[in-house]
């Protein structure tokens, strides 16, 4: 009894230290990489010359790269964790993607970005507006062209309808930059990080997702379609680790990071005026719901799959 009472002791002292190094490595990393990026980006706001812009871009896209270098050194470090990966055949770093995913913590972006880093171009983000207040994060991602999206209550809408389609606006700015270089548009379209309260709130119809909003996808696709070679479906998991993956990541105790690509292609049917064409609309959503249906199932047999290991 005392043995496992000492062993128990040595295993949180042991976990407090990974997470403490973890996120002052994790700080230092990301102080490393982003006050480049920010500078850059103070250049490329000083000197709006398209030969500056694309020198400057290419430039912040390569210490991204070098972030994620970073981060993917971070999780090497962690014996226990394991990747289970499907799906990366066939993708470039020359091409365009728009890449959709599920979403459960703030792991997801440390997933994608170490995942992907040598496959696709750097990831641009969709990013929440609270986000451009986090100190380094907040201007890296301004100065790396990153569109930062403001969320409005239906209630905040009704009394504010001058606000209705701001987001769309937003995101046709943005799409509208990344035409010259490659780029990978991620967008997790929940709109917010999964938990079970949130899937009440929303009367979700999924088991492990909440329902997906499609004007951010919808837009890109409008403004980019042409450019857009295919869309990455991504599925994410964390089966041992599904409460705090973010955390237990930190603190070397995710175990299993299960990942699912699938290369969809970019019908002509999925371009068309999401704002103001009805029927593309209800098309639309009736397209990508169809597709969170797909990604539902995928999910439960992963954790149908682990539980079953378990035995």
């Amino acid at each position: 009894m005392a043995n496992l009472l000492n062993n128990l002791i040595m295993t949180r002292i042991l976990a407090a230290i990974t997470l403490l190094l973890s996120i002052v490595l994790t700080i230092l990393v990301t102080i490393f990489c982003s006050v480049p990026i920010i500078l850059a980006g103070v250049v490329k706001l000083l000197l709006p010359i398209p030969v500056v812009w694309r020198k400057v871009s290419v430039f912040c896209n390569f210490m991204m790269y070098c972030w994620c270098e970073g981060l993917a050194l971070l999780l090497h470090l962690n014996p226990r964790l394991k990747w289970d990966i499907e799906g990366l055949e066939g993708l470039s770093k020359k091409n365009w993607y728009l890449l959709i995913c599920n979403h459960y913590s703030w792991a997801d972006i440390v997933v994608l970005c170490v995942l992907f880093r040598k496959h696709i171009p750097m990831n641009k983000y969709f990013l929440k507006q609270q986000l451009a207040w986090v100190p380094f994060i907040g201007l890296a991602c301004w100065a790396l062209d990153m569109p930062f999206m403001k969320r409005y209550s239906r209630g905040y809408l009704l009394r504010h309808p001058e606000r209705r389609g701001k987001d769309v606006e937003t995101t046709r700015r943005s799409c509208e930059k990344f035409r010259v270089h490659p780029t990978t548009i991620v967008n997790f379209v929940e709109g917010s990080r999964f938990t079970d309260e949130k899937r009440q709130q929303t009367r979700s119809p999924y088991s492990n997702l909440l329902p997906p909003k499609a004007a951010g996808i919808a837009m890109a696709l409008n403004v980019l379609g042409s450019q857009f070679d295919k869309l990455l479906n991504v599925t994410l998991c964390y089966p041992e680790n599904s409460r705090h993956p973010f955390y237990d990541m930190l603190s070397g105790k995710l175990t299993r990071i299960v990942v699912r690509v699938n290369l969809e292609p970019i019908s002509e049917e999925l371009h068309g005026d999401y704002v103001n064409d009805k029927g593309f609309k209800r098309r639309f959503q009736q397209w990508l719901n169809m597709l969170w249906s797909e990604k539902d199932t995928q999910l439960n047999a992963i954790k149908a799959s682990n539980k079953k290991a378990g035995l």
